[in-house]
């Protein structure tokens, strides 16, 4: 059997690291991945949290073995009878300081070769440091590192928990967020809540920024002027009643408002700290669980309470059975939240029932049970 070593920080692991340990775990029977410890160096994250973040994040390749380690990395390798030492190499400046440590290694006259790994083009410039400073900012990073290793920055960096909060038409969403803050007052716990479709109205309303008038502009132009209104607001429900009746069209407007909603949403998550509900229609239908790393609570609803909060919102019976029809119900809400979290090996979701006769006990216990899950502070 040939071993091989792989040494890295761990501060955080990254997709670039990831992909140089898969694919060196096809050339070698086993891959020990070292983290290593060097008292000269600042962590963001403890020792043994990197190790069960790293863990965690190689799980999936059966040769792999996660070790913490400190010293030179040769000795590691010599007393552990690890012939070879893996480097991933993005650039000439890693090439060359990389060449310069195997030198440096065969003074000690150990027999420890290096196998050097060219990182793929499309990860050469993500790197552990670089995710950090994305975090620092509210950047997105879910394309740089696992949804496990973002929660666990999200955590550590900005003290954020985020959740999504989903359901159907009508089935309470807005009402689960704000008993979550009145929960949060009364047990001490920090609660934000972010509502998607207000950030949506802000940038349909009166938000000045030249890119913003840009989409209102070209929400008229694809759905005609009569949406908009003579200040260059564009009208909400002349637009709705377009895209409700039409799902086509409403996967238009969401491909429009996509882009600008994340750039508004970062803006929102700057600053705010503790548990951070995220609440969205179409989490599930957008594949955005990704936002909240796949942890979302899906509020269940009854058609009785359903229909009869929506003729609260003077809704035509055909307007119902349109709006209901432009969604996924609730079911198939839960299997697309369940394949993303199955998919990113990442996530859980909450059942919450919110019928007119529900227990109002379930509400409380679902917010301890996210705050106890998460690790809330």
């Amino acid at each position: 059997m040939v071993k091989a070593l792989y040494a890295f920080s761990g501060d955080p692991i990254t997709y670039g690291h990831m992909d140089i340990i898969n694919r060196a775990a096809k050339s070698f029977d086993e891959i020990i991945v070292g983290i290593g410890a060097n008292p000269e160096k600042e962590y963001i994250f403890t020792l043994e949290e990197r190790r069960d973040i790293a863990q965690k994040s190689l799980a999936d390749i059966p040769n792999v073995k996660v070790v913490s380690f400190s010293g030179l990395l040769v000795d590691f390798a010599y007393e552990n009878g690890i012939p070879v030492i893996v480097k991933g190499v993005r650039d000439s400046k890693d090439f060359e300081y990389e060449a310069s440590l195997h030198n440096a290694g065969e003074t000690q006259k150990l027999g420890i070769e290096t196998f050097i790994l060219f990182a793929r083009p499309e990860l050469a410039h993500i790197s552990s440091s670089t995710v950090k400073a994305i975090q620092k900012e509210q950047g997105l990073i879910h394309e740089f590192v696992p949804l496990y290793v973002k929660q666990c920055l999200e955590a550590k960096m900005s003290e954020q928990y985020i959740v999504g909060v989903t359901g159907e038409i009508c089935a309470g969403k807005s009402y689960i967020c704000k008993k979550f803050e009145e929960l949060g007052k009364e047990k001490g716990v920090q609660v934000a809540n972010i509502e998607l479709d207000e950030i949506g109205h802000q940038i349909l309303g009166d938000l000045k920024e030249p890119r913003y008038e840009e989409v209102r502009e070209t929400i008229a132009k694809i759905f005609g002027e009569k949406v908009r209104q003579e200040n260059g607001m564009i009208n909400r429900k002349a637009l709705g009643e377009i895209v409700f009746d039409d799902f086509q069209q409403l996967k238009k407007l969401n491909e429009i408002m996509y882009t600008p909603l994340l750039v508004r949403l970062r803006r929102e998550l700057y600053g705010k700290k503790g548990l951070i509900l995220f609440n969205a229609a179409l989490i599930a239908e957008s594949d955005m669980g990704y936002l909240c790393n796949n942890n979302v609570i899906l509020i269940n609803v009854d058609k009785k309470s359903q229909e009869r909060r929506m003729r609260g919102r003077a809704l035509t019976e055909q307007q119902i059975k349109t709006r209901l029809a432009s969604q996924y119900n609730f079911d198939e809400k839960f299997k697309m939240l369940d394949k993303a979290i199955k998919r990113d090996n990442q996530g859980k979701i909450w059942l919450l029932n919110n019928s007119d006769n529900s227990d109002s006990s379930s509400i409380e216990n679902t917010f301890d049970d996210v705050v106890r899950e998460l690790k809330v502070k």
